[in-house]
């Protein structure tokens, strides 16, 4: 009989009932108990990341783009529970959010660059060996990290509301931009949400740069993971500082026409960045 792959949804069953026993994914026994060695980042690194991620979207697009059509989708989801009721000041920090987040929607992505650089078969269901991955523990501790920053991050932006613009919830969203940006009180707010959101979005850029594919491509523990992605933000900052820059841009283009540029926006970066990683840690 042939292997076929299913549908998703029972292939994604199938897999998550897989995951339970961390059955091993294939990986580069040269390189799987070495120590990670970091290396010295210049700006052609990122402009190199970018045409290999875009190399790889093009390669694998069909796959991809189907995939990645659940980010603009939950995007959405998101941003129609914050303009609920007396949530409507919280769209802002629900779209600038993506890029704490982002890290953990790329892991798929991670994924199909690996295998696509080690001449692996790659399809949809690929992006699902995360799954099977004996790292995935460590994976999720590290996913739970950026969670809760995203959280704390909307009950921020909440709190410096109520400080600036009053306990009063906008009636809607013009009257929000209207008081953002001709008040006292909402330039405020808009500087004090601006400078806090920007020190959030450093420490996790600092702590996931690299973790993440490390993880993936390396037997290494979470801790090593972590430490090994901010050496890498710390003895780089002007790379990484670049690379943060150009993936907030990205993402602001992405959700500009209605979240759909996501879908285009996030691949590139996701497999760009394993691209950088490869180039950061030997």
């Amino acid at each position: 009989m042939p292997k076929t792959i299913g549908n998703p949804l029972s292939w994604t069953m199938g897999a998550l009932g897989s995951a339970a026993g961390y059955a091993t994914v294939v990986v580069a026994p040269a390189r799987e108990h070495a120590p990670p060695v970091t290396r010295p980042l210049v700006m052609g690194d990122l402009r190199t990341a970018l045409r290999k991620g875009w190399e790889d979207l093009a390669a694998m697009r069909s796959d991809v783009m189907f995939a990645c059509m659940l980010y603009p989708l939950m995007g959405a989801v998101l941003l129609g529970l914050a303009a609920q009721g007396s949530m409507t000041h919280l769209l802002f920090p629900v779209l600038s959010g993506f890029a704490l987040v982002g890290p953990v929607a790329a892991l798929g992505l991670y994924e199909l660059s690996r295998r696509r650089e080690a001449g692996m078969e790659v399809s949809w269901a690929s992006m699902f060996e995360v799954l099977r991955s004996p790292r995935f523990p460590r994976i999720v501790m590290l996913a739970l990290f950026n969670g809760v920053i995203f959280l704390a991050w909307l009950l921020i932006a909440d709190a410096i509301h109520a400080a600036t613009l009053g306990p009063e919830r906008p009636a809607s969203l013009m009257a929000l931009l209207t008081a953002a940006v001709t008040t006292p009180e909402g330039w405020a707010m808009t500087i004090i949400g601006t400078g806090v959101g920007f020190l959030l979005a450093v420490a996790v850029l600092a702590v996931s740069v690299v973790s993440f594919p490390l993880l993936l491509d390396r037997d290494v523990s979470l801790p090593v993971a972590v430490t090994t992605s901010v050496r890498v933000a710390r003895e780089n900052p002007r790379v990484i500082a670049a690379w943060g820059l150009i993936v907030a841009v990205g993402l602001a283009v992405g959700i500009l026409p209605f979240l759909l540029g996501l879908v285009v926006v996030l691949p590139v970066l996701g497999h760009a960045t394993w691209h950088l990683y490869r180039a950061a840690v030997v």
